[in-house]
Formats: structure tokens, C-alpha cells, sequence
């Protein structure tokens, strides 16, 4: 079974930069589609940035495009969301999903939270002054 663990999150002032990891631990995470997704005080969770497992497609909720950026490092089973330019706004409790059954070929945006089985706990993002 996958098990997944997020770090990384931290207070960080409006305009700073925040790296997540998720390392993964039970399986190779290349075989994945990988999620993030983020939570927000008295808001529903929502898609941040997925990635496939084996073409390089990526998708990005509009309101991130330009400063975050999901990424892979195979040989340490991690993912990464790089936060660049980090607004109020972003303050939420980030996670990260995967699923091996399927790819972003099938779908025209962010896949919904229902479509990954497999979820880390959860890090905190706080973007204040």
C-alpha cells in the first residue's frame, strides 16, 4: 500500500516561497498520477496541480498558474510543489494524492479529489503578515 507524507509547509509572508514535498513509501511513485490539493479555513478542498506518470502533462488551477510549480524526483520517490509569490490567499492545508489507474490524457482539467486513492496527512501553508 502507498502511503504518502507531506512536509514543508511554514508562516511565510505575501510574496515568499514555500517548497512542498510528499514522499511516497510502498510503491514507485513514477507509476503514479500525482495531486495537490489544499484546503482552506471554512472552504471546500480544491485542486491545486496534478502530473501524469509518463507523458509530462501537467494542469494548474488558474489562480496559481505562473508561481507554483509541480515536480518529480524519481530516485527519492518525492513530489514537489514549489510556491513562488505566495498570496494570503494561498493559506490552506496542502495534500498530495496519487492513483496508478489513471492519466491526465483522460481528462481536460484537474481531477477531482474522488479519483486518487491514495492521500497524505496534510501540511499548513500560512501566507500572512
Amino acid at each position: 500500500q502507498l502511503q504518502l507524507v507531506e512536509s514543508g509547509g511554514a508562516l511565510v509572508q505575501p510574496g515568499g516561497s514555500l517548497r512542498l514535498s510528499c514522499v511516497a513509501s510502498g510503491g514507485r511513485l513514477e507509476y503514479f498520477a500525482i495531486g495537490w490539493f489544499r484546503q482552506a479555513p471554512g472552504k471546500e478542498r480544491e485542486g491545486v496541480s496534478c502530473s501524469d506518470t509518463t507523458d509530462g502533462k501537467t494542469y494548474y488551477r488558474d489562480s496559481v498558474k505562473g508561481r507554483f510549480t509541480i515536480s518529480r524526483d524519481n530516485a527519492r520517490n518525492t513530489v514537489y510543489l514549489q510556491m513562488n509569490s505566495l498570496k494570503p490567499e494561498d493559506t490552506a492545508v496542502y495534500f498530495c494524492a496519487a492513483d496508478p489507474h489513471f492519466a491526465l490524457r483522460f481528462y481536460s482539467s484537474l481531477p477531482p479529489g474522488a479519483d486518487y486513492g491514495y492521500w497524505g496527512q496534510g501540511t499548513q501553508v500560512t501566507v500572512s503578515s
